[in-house]
């Protein structure tokens, strides 16, 4: 799967081979051309898994400044090649100055909540249209909307980091009434360690996500650990936490109640260790990251784009237009809404 987007190509298709015709990137499989795209079209190129890039493309993206990515199938990433005189330096250093300016802080935390904010009201307008009111979910959603028209008001990352708590919440506190299998119940968030299979499941999830989120970042050269909402802590990758805000409800929840619901999971999978904590054992695992990559390689439509987009490169999406925001080439950041 080879994708265009924002003046990047993401290279997915296993046992391609990329390499310099002219001014022309081929690329080929098998001695078949593919695809040609010229290379004044591009400021990048990201490679996942297998994927072979000759000697004389490297040089040409060193030259013209062309950064490339690479990162595993499943999405970790592991390391770039810049030119001599690198861009990610000035990124970074907008990046530290934005964290510094109130404003831009305040700015910045509110898009990531009011992308999770909508993203949960998704969750739960389908909830309701699917299997009815129900005390728990009509509360929810009323906080959710609650939330979003605060939102703006807000003063302060205190009130915005409140505002989301409130919402998230609510938003809990009706999540057990989105299982349909008798197997298993939920009540109420609870972590470190996880005390029932659902929040196990949530917390192995969200985990995944955060690995990917960090190596988009990773990937346009922001500095996963440097976030806006999150508090900076040593050892804690804040920015990518701000990130997942937009992925969780959409993708992580849903993907949990899509497991549970129809039954690819039971309670075999999951694993009581003295002292309470409850967590996924081997097979259910393997069972969640075959079904998480799974997700990544399907498509949907961003907001932003007429194309339909594979769900893996939603993170790098999103980084991207972070950093494009942070330089000063966006007026706004647009958080990720789903349908």
């Amino acid at each position: 799967m080879t994708s265009e987007i924002l003046n990047t190509l993401y290279i997915q298709t296993q046992g391609v081979y990329l390499r310099l015709e002219g001014d022309t990137l081929r690329i080929q499989h098998e001695n078949i051309t593919l695809r040609n795209v010229p290379m004044h079209h591009l400021g990048g190129v990201a490679v996942f898994g297998n994927v072979l890039i000759s000697p004389f493309l490297l040089q040409r993206c060193a030259e013209e400044g062309l950064e490339v990515s690479w990162f595993s199938e499943s999405g970790r990433f592991f390391g770039r090649l810049s030119a001599p005189v690198s861009g990610n330096v000035l990124l970074r250093q907008a990046q530290y100055r934005a964290l510094d300016n109130p404003s831009t802080s305040l700015y910045l935390a509110q898009r990531f909540v009011e992308g999770k904010l909508k993203n949960c009201r998704l969750v739960l307008q389908r909830a309701l249209r699917e299997r009815g009111e129900t005390d728990a979910l009509t509360q929810a959603l009323f906080e959710q909307e609650a939330a979003l028209r605060m939102l703006p008001q807000a003063r302060s990352l205190d009130e915005v980091r409140g505002l989301e708590g409130n919402a998230a919440s609510a938003y809990f506190a009706a999540f057990g009434d989105l299982l349909l299998s008798g197997e298993f119940y939920f009540d109420g968030r609870n972590k470190r360690p996880p005390r029932d299979p659902v929040n196990a499941l949530l917390g192995f999830v969200y985990a995944l996500l955060t690995t990917q989120c960090t190596a988009a970042l990773e990937g346009v050269g922001l500095d996963p650990q440097v976030g806006f909402l999150h508090a900076l802590r040593p050892g804690r990758n804040a920015l990518a936490l701000d990130l997942i805000e937009e992925f969780r409800a959409w993708w992580a929840d849903r993907m949990v109640l899509s497991l549970l619901n129809r039954k690819q999971l039971n309670p075999d999978h999951f694993e009581t260790r003295p002292g309470g904590a409850v967590l996924l054992g081997e097979e259910g695992r393997k069972a969640v990251i075959v079904a998480f990559q799974s997700r990544r390689q399907e498509t949907v439509q961003h907001p932003l784009f007429k194309e339909p987009v594979p769900v893996g490169l939603l993170p790098h999406i999103q980084a991207r237009l972070l950093a494009r925001f942070l330089r000063g080439d966006l007026p706004q950041y647009p958080p990720f809404v789903g349908r």
